[in-house]
């Protein structure tokens, strides 16, 4: 059976913040164990005769950190087994204290006896030393692992271990995706210590501060203007909550999701157009203006107390880890298309068991723009062998309804006329997936291309003055070919 490790605080400053506890604790050991002897108490330590391993020499073993916390814990868990020993980390135990995690999880285990003792944490001194009142909510991040994702820019945030200018680096990129390059932001190092020092830079200077230590913290204020914190996703769905809301906008607050059906659309298109267009700045555009319907019917959902957004992000965050088991499971693929037929198999499952006696086309929106409805129609109709075996029968099909559609010209038969013209659309689509041609992005391209052609054209005869029913069809013509020739 293992001895006892007692884990305790050394406080954010010196040995006078150090709790009588402790400084007992720290004076009784005769096995004391420092996780860094880089902290203003230790050198007090010393005065008084108080011997003690520090594990500091780890650090240089490895480039990673959590390396060096697992072989400090294993290091404590082998020298428990010989005698009782102390180990004080800097702070508080249980604040920004990886090690001691680490050393709970192995007594959860039952492979050794932990104690916790107490301990300042230096989130005290740092609110004392900015001035700042931690009920206005606030947020203790790990400078070695910020994740955008995780700052709110509305609170008061604290990046501890911030020990050196390459963190400090990172730290600062990582900010500066959010906040602006200037944004005022305070060095603390050593809080609450007779060495304590604060310095308020503009954020761009982070990193080329020089006193940086493993004592070092970074505090952000919180961004009260609400043009500064239009990055935030929080920021988007409190607007579009304002204009659904009391007092908001008379048409938000008449929405229904029936009536914004059109604007979805709409804006898909406008995205679909700027992506051909490869406009790097009309693309962000119209993302968000997709990105604004989602908002409205979420809120809309919100509103009649349906669902949310926060329902929707999980749905397809829970629909995406399920369908890609190669990436968050055990299941391993070799190539693209195993990961669209892992995809579709799941997808099978997820609907309707084993897929019997069940109309595979019902699956498909019934929404779809014509074009894009019989492209996924007969992908379907295909995957359970409906389908030509060689693109032969597809050319086939298409003269075929081409003579028909012929034909029923020359009958003058209106309703004929559409329905067969319909077959010949469907005949050309099915045609397309056998050379992997997307119809409606062929179709798309295509109206581009008339657009700029057609444009072309049209400034050639602005030219020279004349309106465009002035001109010969062979004219016309003309222009069309030496827009062509220009690569239009």
């Amino acid at each position: 059976m293992s001895h006892k490790i007692t884990v305790v605080g050394l406080g954010a400053g010196d040995l006078l913040q150090l709790p009588l506890g402790v400084y007992r604790e720290l004076k009784s050991t005769q096995n004391l164990y420092l996780r860094t002897k880089e902290h203003p108490v230790v050198e007090d330590l010393e005065k008084e005769s108080i011997h003690y391993q520090s594990f500091d020499s780890i650090y240089e073993k490895h480039d990673q950190f959590q390396k060096v916390y697992e072989e400090i814990v294993a290091i404590l868990i082998k020298e428990s087994q010989k005698s009782d020993l102390v180990y004080a980390v800097p702070g508080h135990p249980l604040v920004a204290e990886q090690t001691v995690q680490l050393l709970i999880d192995e007594a959860s285990k039952q492979t050794i006896q932990l104690e916790i003792g107490g301990g300042q944490s230096f989130i005290d001194a740092l609110f004392t030393s900015v001035k700042a009142d931690p009920i206005e909510g606030f947020q203790l991040l790990d400078g070695t692992q910020l994740q955008l994702e995780d700052i709110k820019m509305t609170q008061h945030l604290i990046i501890g271990q911030v020990y050196d200018a390459f963190i400090a680096s990172e730290v600062k990129l990582t900010l500066m995706e959010l906040y602006p390059y200037d944004y005022k932001v305070k060095i603390v190092t050593a809080a609450g210590s007779q060495n304590e020092m604060v310095k308020e830079v503009s954020l761009y200077e982070l990193d080329r501060e020089a006193s940086l230590s493993n004592l070092t913290s970074v505090y952000v204020p919180p961004v009260n203007e609400m043009e500064a914190r239009y990055k935030e996703f929080t920021t988007l769905k409190s607007i579009i909550s304002t204009l659904r809301g009391p007092g908001g906008c008379p048409w938000d607050q008449k929405q229904t999701h029936h009536t914004l059906k059109k604007y979805l659309i709409e804006e898909t298109y406008e995205l679909l157009e700027a992506i051909e267009e490869d406009d790097i700045d009309h693309i962000i555009e119209e993302l968000g203006d997709v990105l604004l319907q989602i908002m409205l019917h979420a809120q809309i959902g919100e509103d009649e107390g349906m669902f949310t957004i926060r329902d929707v992000i999980e749905k397809v965050s829970e629909k995406m880890v399920r369908r890609h088991p190669h990436v968050f499971g055990t299941t391993e693929v070799e190539d693209a298309d195993e990961v669209v037929s892992n995809w579709e198999q799941i997808k099978q499952e997820e609907k309707s068991g084993d897929g019997k006696n069940e109309n595979i086309l019902k699956a498909i929106a019934k929404g779809y723009p014509a074009l894009i409805q019989a492209y996924e129609y007969q992908k379907k109709a295909a995957k359970v062998g409906f389908d030509w075996k060689d693109p032969s029968g597809a050319w086939q099909k298409v003269w075929e309804e081409l003579k028909e559609f012929e034909e029923e010209i020359s009958n003058d038969n209106r309703h004929k006329q559409l329905s067969e013209f319909g077959d010949l659309l469907f005949a050309l689509v099915n045609l397309s997936r056998f050379y992997s041609i997307h119809p409606e992005e062929a179709l798309a391209s295509a109206n581009q291309k008339f657009y700029r052609r057609f444009t072309y054209v049209q400034e050639r005869v602005m030219e020279i003055g004349k309106k465009i029913e002035d001109f010969s069809l062979e004219d016309l013509d003309a222009y069309w070919n030496e827009a062509k020739d220009k690569g239009l």
